[in-house]
């Protein structure tokens, strides 16, 4: 599976591959990284639909939200599902979606 947020620059099909955020993101709330890549992302598409972009976006923060809870917890899936508010078997389908298993 492509990443659909990769760092090419173009616009293929109707999908605009680029949401960057320019600045570093350590001192801002997710909430303004989320929206200033957002942002940068709709500046892209030079008149083209996004397609998906709800997917899109959930795609590229759950994966590594999932990766750093289980980092955190040591692996331990289900103190990883408890502390993500989800049933464990959620979590392991999710793993498995994102090749994370």
């Amino acid at each position: 599976m492509t990443n659909p947020l990769s760092n090419e620059n173009e616009i293929d099909n109707n999908n605009v591959i680029e949401l960057n955020v320019k600045e570093t993101a350590q001192d801002k709330p997710l909430r303004e990284c989320v929206s200033s890549a957002l942002d940068g992302y709709f500046s892209q598409l030079q008149g083209h639909n996004p397609e998906q972009l709800y997917k899109m976006v959930l795609g590229e923060i759950e994966e590594p939200l999932l990766t750093a809870v289980l980092t955190y917890v040591n692996g331990n899936q289900t103190k990883a599902a408890e502390l993500l508010g989800i049933n464990r078997g959620t979590l392991r389908k999710k793993l498995k979606m994102y090749g994370l298993d």
